[in-house]
């Protein structure tokens, strides 16, 4: 199976990652602005014949999973990284409150439905893990899925709940699909900055949302939550990667990098044809020199 790829911001493994200590800046001695943004057209170059390679051999499938709260960057980030990809072998599936339809099958349903076939790659801007994230903030959300074997604790229904996300994501490397998870990880600070230019520049105003101040109250449940279902759910076969997200073109760049250097890690071949067929291409040749 796929292991994941070194970096400063992988989440480790052994339940010891603390949400606290996760920088949400770049370090101090990373390259300017500029340099990043070159850095991240040179990765998106690099992720192009990669994408199609993956397209080609045909045997995995990429499913890129991004959580943050409000204003992190999600969507922006996932225009940019992806900008030169095939559309023919991507989809990107934005989740948002479940349908009847949804809560009336278990919480890994529909997502279940949007997974990425062999040699394409699927990005979900959220995911499952709302139900370990949001639910948990707002435990009323669980009325409407009916539940029929609701712990009494709360707290063991989480951990249910992650112990079926494991499973599931285990099971989904084991077919092939390679799972690459990152929480872009914005400071308070940033995070009010960037909902203020949404109030004041009108080309951001439709980006504003009212749940979006009242989420922000409740940022402490929120980063308890990330730090719990970080830990109980990073695995090498499915990775979670903390990306500081205070700037944009360092997030942008390391989400890429991360993401390049996964498919090279792949090792992935273009087909090649039996003998038998290869024998056949004079032929076919000499037919279309000759203007059949």
């Amino acid at each position: 199976m796929f292991k994941a790829v070194s970096s400063p911001y992988l989440v480790p493994f052994d339940g010891t990652f603390a949400q606290i200590k996760a920088p949400t800046k770049p370090p101090k001695n990373v390259a300017d602005k500029t340099a990043r943004k070159a850095k991240l057209t040179e990765l998106v170059a690099e992720l192009a014949p990669l994408q199609h390679i993956l397209y080609a051999h045909s045997q995995h499938s990429v499913l890129l999973v991004f959580q943050a709260m409000d204003a992190a960057g999600k969507d922006s980030t996932i225009r940019a990284v992806l900008s030169g990809v095939d559309p023919a072998g991507c989809e990107v599936t934005s989740f948002k409150r479940p349908s009847e339809t949804e809560l009336a099958h278990d919480f890994l349903w529909r997502t279940t439905q949007r997974l990425p076939q062999r040699g394409h790659l699927g990005v979900f801007n959220r995911s499952y893990y709302e139900e370990v994230l949001a639910v948990r903030v707002h435990p009323d959300f669980l009325i409407p899925q009916n539940l029929p074997f609701r712990p009494k604790k709360l707290a063991d229904l989480w951990r249910q709940r992650y112990d079926s996300i494991c499973e599931h994501e285990q099971h989904l490397a084991r077919n092939g699909t390679v799972i690459l998870k990152f929480w872009l990880n914005v400071s308070r600070d940033e995070q009010r900055d960037r909902l203020l230019a949404r109030l004041d520049e009108p080309a951001k105003n439709w980006k504003f949302e009212y749940g979006d101040l009242s989420e922000r109250a409740l940022w402490k449940d929120y980063m308890s939550a990330y730090q719990d279902a970080l830990n109980a759910t990073s695995r090498p076969h499915a990775p979670w990667y903390a990306i500081p997200a205070d700037s944009k073109s360092f997030m942008r760049m390391t989400v890429a990098d991360i993401l390049v250097r996964t498919l090279k890690s792949l090792d992935l071949k273009y087909p090649t044809l039996e003998k038998e067929e290869l024998a056949k291409f004079d032929e076919m040749k000499a037919q279309l020199l000759s203007g059949k």
